[in-house]
């Protein structure tokens, strides 16, 4: 039989430690004891209508939902070494709220946490808006539907992440990333995906300058490009651009369609480069 908990507010040091197949409704985390870990090693639990504002409430805990809750500011590192768990509903803003987890499905919810989803494998973001400084570092078997994305460093050292219908505003995106597939997406950001092994973006629209550097394995199909110069510099790449790019540089190997080009830059390589730079005939009336 499930306990219920319901109407009640916990200060105290891990004040529901390894509660076992429970429904905590209305509750609220906060008080002068200020006590950290309060469902620590928790199992099976049900959050509803919770606030929190103290520190690590959710470390450990294996299968867990959470739905019309908020995490304040002062809720920091909320979510480390979970697995099994589904967040609906709900605002996450402290700092590093999630890291180290498994299996953790997100919807409908607004994040905003310096250092998310660190170190994690299997993240599902789903109609979620994010704000992050360094999202999903080091993390894997990632994927994001219909997020909407600020941030700097993202996706760093990541592999088999999956991005549709979504729109990142980033600086250095994917850097040292592998196996990524962005689709219907825009991406904006400076210095996009330098060092990645087998990006892919597909019917997206890419924003900012020096794009897609000594990447392997890059693949761009129907995208557009903007305020993109000195694209693909030393880069083995396959890429079909829809409009105008402005300068291209020292690709290292491929082809790069375009149906215009300000410049291409031949200059000065430290490899071979020998990709070829080619510009989409238009039909003849």
């Amino acid at each position: 039989m499930r306990k219920l908990i319901t109407g009640k507010q916990f200060d105290e040091e891990r004040a529901l430690y390894n509660l076992k197949q429970a429904d905590v409704n209305q509750c609220v985390f906060a008080g002068p004891a200020d006590g950290e870990s309060a469902l620590k090693e928790a199992r099976d639990v049900c959050l509803h209508n919770c606030s929190f504002s103290l520190r690590y409430p959710l470390w450990h805990v294996k299968g867990f939902t959470m739905a019309d809750s908020t995490m304040d500011e002062k809720t920091r590192a909320a979510i480390w070494y979970a697995e099994d768990g589904v967040i609906t509903d709900s605002k996450l803003e402290g700092i590093k709220a999630v890291r180290e987890c498994s299996r953790i499905r997100m919807e409908r919810c607004d994040v905003e946490s310096q250092e998310f989803g660190w170190k994690s494998q299997g993240i599902t973001l789903i109609d979620t808006d994010i704000v992050s400084e360094y999202p999903f570092f080091d993390s894997r078997d990632v994927k994001l539907t219909s997020v909407k994305m600020k941030g700097k460093y993202s996706f760093q050292y990541m592999e088999n992440l999956e991005i549709t219908d979504s729109e990142l505003d980033t600086k250095d995106a994917f850097w040292h990333s592998k196996n990524v597939t962005v689709r219907d997406s825009i991406v904006k950001g400076e210095y996009l995906g330098w060092f990645s092994d087998g990006l892919t973006l597909i019917n997206c629209r890419i924003i900012g300058t020096q794009p897609l550097c000594y990447c392997k394995n890059l693949k761009l199909i129907n995208c557009r490009m903007e305020d993109t110069d000195l694209a693909f510099e030393y880069s083995d790449v396959e890429a079909d651009v829809r409009g105008h790019i402005i300068s291209v540089k020292n690709p290292k190997s491929g082809m790069i369609m375009a149906d215009s080009v300000g410049e291409i830059i031949r200059e000065n390589p430290v490899m071979e480069c020998t990709g070829e730079v080619m510009v989409r005939e238009k039909n003849k009336k």
